[in-house]
């Protein structure tokens, strides 16, 4: 993989996380991680959406008169939005019904909007797929993370309702902490998604600081003064 490639990959990843570093699209990212499915719905959607968004910016870069970019720009993603709609309410109607109003609202995700202007605008086909994706992905583990976490502590299960996304045949993939489990009603209620949020972001910036630290400091010889003559 070329060098440049490499750094988008990281970029995505971690980082220029776009929830845990750039702290965008905090209103699903907050509202809708009640549990692994709902988050995995809604970052699968939105990673397609940076995918294809991206793509086609970075196909038509050259033919946009800087004007008008970015009502282009939310013209694209917005199409790109209401296409994706349209399949999740054809084919995972359910989980669409539940997901509600925010998956519309990817169109209004700064992050989307964010790297057509900064980053596909200025890049190739092949170079914007990948940031798409990446950031993407980045966001997609944010959401899927947080999710499983508070359906854990919240509810004592994860995977529930696996089967809105996989079939009837995913219900037995449900795990549970047991029929005792008496839940706890802070991790599902927004508080909790703001503390999970803060709880994996201080897990990172603690892993980053970690990192360098153990980096071999870099030492800058300083030439000898001359003898005074």
């Amino acid at each position: 993989m070329a060098a440049e490639q490499l750094k988008i990959v990281k970029s995505g990843l971690w980082g220029n996380n776009v929830a845990l570093v750039q702290l965008l699209g905090l209103c699903p990212l907050l509202a809708v991680t009640g549990t692994f499915v709902n988050g995995l719905g809604l970052g699968l959607a939105t990673l397609v959406t940076l995918v294809t968004s991206n793509i086609c910016v970075s196909m038509i870069r050259h033919w946009v008169r800087p004007e008008v970019r970015i009502p282009i720009f939310v013209l694209i993603i917005a199409s790109i939005v209401t296409t994706i709609e349209l399949i999740m309410n054809a084919w995972f109607h359910e989980l669409f019904l539940i997901l509600g109003i925010f998956i519309p609202l990817i169109v209004t995700n700064c992050s989307i909007i964010a790297r057509a202007e900064t980053f596909a605008s200025k890049n190739n086909v092949l170079n914007s797929a990948l940031d798409g994706f990446m950031m993407g992905s980045g966001f997609l583990l944010v959401l899927v993370t947080l999710g499983s976490m508070r359906e854990i502590i919240g509810a004592g299960t994860l995977f529930a309702n696996a089967h809105l996304m996989f079939g009837e045949g995913a219900q037995s993939m449900m795990l549970t902490l047991g029929d005792d489990y008496p839940g706890f009603l802070l991790a599902v209620l927004p508080p909790g998604a703001f503390i999970g949020l803060g709880v994996l972001i201080a897990i990172k910036n603690q892993i980053d600081r970690h990192i360098e630290s153990t980096r071999p400091a870099i030492v800058t010889e300083t030439p000898n003064e001359s003898p005074a003559s």
